[in-house]
């Protein structure tokens, strides 16, 4: 697996890894009192989708979690929130020489990083006026999002391909295939648009998206140690603790969401990491629910396009349908969070072998 691209210093140990990951965890817990107290005194509460994907009544959604109204959201930005605040401490600890590095790295963090904060902006401002939103039209509007997310994906694109040298996609058990940058950046762009969407379409069920989350994060942290990526394994490390504090009282019954602020923020970051550690066709693999909850809802709109409104599923996402079928929230979470790991410890072993 080519690592050539990347800068692979500073070494880190193993030990500072786990610190590091314990720390944002630490972090998270501590910040989430106050966080959560914050969201419910500015009214920050969820706001139930009264209408479908396809732009029709979202009666057996409403039948689940009109129970949810008001549940304190924007809980990402407790997540990136806590990974920023990590990677800034390391930072002041290297600076006053208690530890020799950082994880502020320009070659392995800085990209992972912006897409972290600049989409955890967007999907910040898309939940406020979804909050703010009344009657059937909430958050921002289609188009600006999708123009946004591009623009955002381009300028990583672009960064990662000149600034970084990187134009090549590795085929497992086959070896790398070169790519020109017209080819490389769209690439790219769709990686990141199509990881950011499918982990925002997952996150509707307490601690679904949240804990799949931890599974891909902790899967690529381990794939990336063993290419020697050892900082980029670290911030994998660090984003496993802070999704982890927050999964800590996201899990049913939630005390609060993680909004799109998050779930746009992971999503994305998610595939650049896929992308950083060449690993981007076991992306698939490692976020299989992600790409089965995406495509649950493109062949939900598609049957009911060109079949006369007829169904595939009770409802879509397909988390939704299995809640149709009164299999409990809690038991669709837990049987995709094993669906998760299983395809997740597959890609590693393809990583790993390939």
């Amino acid at each position: 697996m080519p690592t050539d691209f990347l800068p692979v210093r500073p070494d880190l140990t193993l030990i500072a890894v786990l610190g590091y990951s314990f720390a944002a965890f630490l972090i998270g817990l501590a910040l989430t009192p106050w966080f959560i107290s914050f969201l419910r005194r500015n009214k920050l509460g969820k706001q139930l989708r009264v209408e479908a994907v396809d732009g029709r009544d979202a009666s057996i959604f409403l039948k689940y979690h009109e129970k949810k109204f008001g549940t304190p959201t924007m809980g990402g930005l407790l997540i990136w929130g806590s990974i920023l605040l990590t990677v800034l401490l390391s930072r002041t600890l290297s600076l006053t020489g208690i530890v020799e590095s950082s994880l502020l790295q320009r070659g392995q963090v800085y990209l992972p990083l912006f897409m972290l904060v600049s989409l955890g902006i967007l999907g910040a401002v898309d939940d406020y006026l979804n909050i703010l939103g009344v009657g059937r039209k909430k958050g921002l509007d289609a188009l600006p999002k999708l123009g946004f997310l591009l623009l955002i994906s381009i300028v990583g694109a672009l960064w990662f391909h000149f600034k970084l040298d990187y134009n090549e996609v590795y085929v497992p058990f086959m070896g790398t295939v070169p790519l020109d940058w017209w080819l490389y950046i769209p690439l790219f762009v769709f990686i990141i648009l199509g990881t950011a969407n499918a982990v925002n379409v997952t996150d509707g069920l307490d601690g679904l998206a949240g804990g799949l989350l931890v599974i891909a994060f902790g899967a690529f942290g381990i794939l990336a140690w063993l290419q020697g990526l050892v900082v980029l394994a670290a911030f994998c490390g660090v984003c496993v603790g802070a999704i982890g504090a927050f999964l800590w009282h996201n899990v049913p019954p939630a005390l609060f969401f993680m909004g799109d602020t998050g779930s746009l923020a992971l999503g994305g970051t998610l595939g650049v990491i896929a992308l950083m550690t060449d690993q981007v066709l076991l992306l698939p693999l490692v976020g299989a629910v992600f790409v089965i909850e995406m495509l649950s809802v493109i062949i939900q709109l598609t049957s009911k396009k060109f079949r006369g409104g007829k169904k595939i599923f009770r409802s879509a996402p397909i988390h939704h349908h299995f809640e149709a079928l009164e299999w409990g929230e809690s038991k669709v979470t837990m049987r995709l969070w094993i669906i998760g790991a299983f395809f997740a410890f597959l890609g590693i072993i393809i990583g790993v072998v390939g």
